[in-house]
């Protein structure tokens, strides 16, 4: 199956057995993300936090992450 990454949106080949592949069939709004791309969202949203900047948390909800 090809895939392209909404990001770069290099074109890569995924395995028809592969369970992503079986999700993006089945679930159209599901997108895909390609290796690269994800770790480097990653490293950056980790740095981010590291340094002091905390996402929106709603006030009304106690669960802690």
């Amino acid at each position: 199956m090809k895939v392209k990454c909404v990001l770069c949106d290099s074109i890569n080949d995924l395995d028809d057995k592969n369970p992503l592949a079986k999700k993006l069939r089945n679930r159209p709004i599901h997108t895909y993300m390609c290796d690269d791309c994800n770790e480097r969202i990653d490293k950056r949203t980790k740095e981010r936090w590291e340094s002091g900047f905390k996402p929106y948390r709603d006030p009304k909800q106690n669960d802690d992450w």
